[in-house]
């Protein structure tokens, strides 16, 4: 033990700055084999469900994000707080939640809760507040509950029906909306849930985040506007995907809108709200410049 001391320079395993950090490590590591058979649930669920296959993305993200971190984290002390007992019982409260009542989201969530909790108890505020952005990323790698999911996609597929009705109506083709189905005069037309554009939606959100986050540090206002802007934008560029699919049933048949054609639009679209995005991010740019003459 003495010469472990020695070797930190005169300073107590446990309580040194590397002992700690090792601790943390270690516990994080505890607390990932414990939830591991969760997690490799949840993954499987990414490769499953095509809309939550940017999961595999966070993880490396929020690695990243908190490597960013290291100067900061190096400058910062490290004074653990028992409001991390807090966000642990929270975490185990998600837990025992997800077990009884078979909630898989609050079981994945009480993962990140915990890993937040150890963090905050043995590192501190400080420590905390610097890893709190990437460790609130990893909520984003867990999937919509199903019953969330069937609240919200219903909905917006009669949206992009709607509007997409009303782009083929500008473009005078004769067609007519019954529900989520467009009746067209080659036939019919199923908006399904796939096509509600909440794939879309999620994917464009996290990019929304990960966007700001890189180019818009100096402004938490933009940060937080182009993180909302990512909803309208992907209900938009679902609409017109829908018409367009549409719009090639209609002249092409059945046929020219599925299959590789059908998949190939969603990469199309979600390019176009991309591109959306560093538009808007491009404007809000111009306006928070300050005028010429203020600059002198």
């Amino acid at each position: 033990m003495s010469s472990i001391a020695k070797a930190l320079n005169g300073e107590n395993l446990l309580t040194s700055r590397r002992g700690l950090a090792w601790q943390t490590g270690a516990l994080v590591a505890s607390l990932t084999i414990v939830y591991a058979p969760i997690l490799a649930a949840m993954t499987e669920h990414w490769r499953i469900v095509p809309d939550y296959s940017h999961g595999f993305l966070i993880v490396p993200l929020a690695i990243y994000f908190a490597y960013e971190k290291i100067y900061y984290l190096q400058a910062t002390p490290i004074s653990g707080s028992w409001w991390g007992v807090a966000l642990l019982a929270f975490g185990l409260l998600l837990l025992a939640i997800g077990q009884l009542g078979s909630l898989l989201t609050s079981l994945r969530a009480g993962y990140v809760f915990g890993l937040m909790g150890l963090v905050l108890l043995l590192l501190g505020k400080e420590i905390f507040t610097v890893l709190l952005f990437p460790m609130g990323f990893l909520l984003l790698m867990i999937p919509l509950p199903q019953s969330l999911v069937n609240v919200v996609a219903f909905p917006l597929q009669l949206l992009a029906a709607e509007w997409a009705v009303a782009i083929m109506h500008l473009m005078n083709i004769p067609v007519l909306l019954e529900g989520n189905i467009i009746h067209l005069a080659g036939g019919d037309l199923f908006v399904a849930e796939a096509c509600s554009g909440l794939r879309s939606l999620m994917a464009l959100l996290t990019l929304g985040v990960v966007f700001a986050h890189f180019f818009r540090k100096e402004s938490f206002v933009q940060q937080i506007v182009l993180i909302a802007s990512t909803i309208p934008i992907a209900i938009f560029v679902n609409t017109i995907r829908v018409a367009i699919t549409g719009v090639l049933a209609q002249y092409h048949g059945q046929e020219a809108a599925t299959g590789f054609i059908h998949e190939f639009q969603g990469m199309i679209t979600f390019s176009v709200a991309f591109l959306i995005l560093l538009g808007e991010a491009r404007l809000l740019e111009i306006f928070r410049k300050p005028p010429a003459e203020e600059l002198h």
